[in-house]
């Protein structure tokens, strides 16, 4: 009996034990929880602190910062100002170098002006000299009469050979037969020649514009052709020999062209 009761107690007392030993083990445990927590704890306001720390020194070197921004601002407007005055020289200088510019190009446009007059000055005179020279063949009356069948190229004139209104690209001055046909103007005998309409016929080339006609001749034996003549000169005889105005009385058909073209000798012969 007792020896039961003895390992009861031995029994109780290594359970007691056991507990005990939980029990310190637990607290040890939750200690080092505690501890563990405390330490983390303050590892993390430490944490904060140099953050806040951080966050001072932050704020330092912001203030730092503002005064280097205000001093590289300053040194900006400072450079700034030198900037906006080497603008203002170079535009002063643009405005220099463009009014140069633009006393050279105006220069230039009086040199072209003045080059362009001259030779416009220069055509002109040219112009006005042919042109003097065109005015100065003053044609003469080759033969002295009276005009009896004017020049016609709109107007037609009645042909008393033909009995027919027709063209007339001369004028007939009437004159008797062996009358001497001077010539009108200056020139070269072009051709002596029979034409089938108007006869023995003599072409005076007086430059590159005009030549004068002289038809209906009884003679040309005072020039050859390719002969020089001068104003005045003899060159033929009226006659009769023009088939389209033999009915007419004797006369000398004279034509005047300009290009080649009939013009109106009345305009030109005095």
């Amino acid at each position: 009996m007792k020896k039961d009761i003895h390992l009861k107690n031995i029994k109780e007392k290594n359970i007691n034990d056991k507990i005990i030993s939980y029990v310190v083990i637990g607290a040890i445990i939750v200690a080092i929880i505690i501890i563990s927590l405390l330490l983390y704890s303050q590892k993390i306001n430490n944490d904060v602190k140099d953050e806040t720390m951080t966050l001072d020194q932050m704020t330092d070197m912001m203030g730092t910062t503002n005064e280097y921004n205000e001093e590289t601002e300053s040194a900006s407007t400072e450079i700034g100002k030198t900037v906006e005055e080497s603008e203002e020289e170079m535009e002063q200088e643009n405005v220099v170098q463009n009014q140069t510019v633009q006393n050279i190009s105006n220069n230039e446009s009086i040199e072209n002006s003045s080059v362009s007059t001259n030779t416009t000055q220069n055509t002109t005179s040219e112009e006005q000299q042919e042109t003097q020279e065109v005015k100065e063949l003053s044609f003469e009356r080759p033969v002295e009469g009276e005009i009896m069948r004017e020049f016609a190229q709109e107007n037609l004139v009645y042909s008393e050979t033909l009995e027919e209104w027709v063209t007339h690209n001369g004028i007939d001055i009437k004159a008797d037969k062996t009358t001497v046909v001077k010539a009108a103007e200056a020139g070269v005998v072009k051709s002596i020649k029979n034409d089938p309409r108007y006869g023995l016929t003599i072409v005076i080339e007086h430059d590159d514009t005009y030549q004068t006609v002289y038809s209906n001749l009884l003679t040309s034996e005072f020039v050859v052709e390719g002969e020089t003549v001068e104003k005045g000169q003899s060159i033929g005889t009226v006659g009769n020999s023009a088939v389209f105005e033999i009915a007419d009385e004797p006369h000398l058909h004279f034509e005047i062209l300009k290009d080649a073209i009939a013009i109106d000798p009345s305009i030109y012969i005095k």
